[in-house]
């Protein structure tokens, strides 16, 4: 068989791909989790007399650990399932894509299945966001230095 006819028999085939379908459920689930993460900033805001900048690293992490619970429950697949991007994107989806690969090697043991495993598919994240965050303080450094920009 050749490739015309490959394509034309794959496209026959292949289902079709409800793209409005995906990009609505994924706005919807995106726009939920943040929608969520909104009120525990404003939880912690209201409660612990946070301001809004400094409400942000206490938000994250408490997003990131909801994550992880459903994850753990096996209720966050289910989200990822109907969202599809919308659950990845934000950044309950970090803390989905640790836990998951500790979970999924767990019968190896806790330090080289879990602990070994758990930053897998995270760890390329951690160190390519460390090295960002390393390089933009090091040009805001120089620019300030120099008396380029004044902050």
């Amino acid at each position: 068989m050749d490739e015309k006819k490959y394509a034309k028999l794959e496209k026959e085939v292949s289902p079709k791909t409800p793209l409005m379908r995906n990009v609505i459920f994924a706005f919807l689930t995106g726009g939920t989790i943040c929608l969520i993460g909104q009120f525990v900033s404003m939880f912690y805001m209201t409660f612990f007399d946070f301001t809004e900048r400094t409400a942000s690293n206490p938000t994250v992490a408490t997003m990131i650990f909801f994550a992880m619970l459903l994850t753990g429950f096996g209720q966050y697949k289910k989200i990822a399932q109907f969202g599809g991007a919308g659950s990845a994107v934000p950044i309950t989806g970090f803390g989905n894509a640790v836990i998951s690969a500790a979970i999924e090697h767990k019968s190896e043991g806790y330090v080289l299945g879990v602990g070994g495993n758990m930053f897998k598919l995270a760890g390329s994240v951690i160190l390519f966001g460390v090295f960002s965050a390393f390089v933009v303080a090091l040009i805001k450094t120089i620019l300030v230095k120099f008396g380029v920009v004044s902050w």
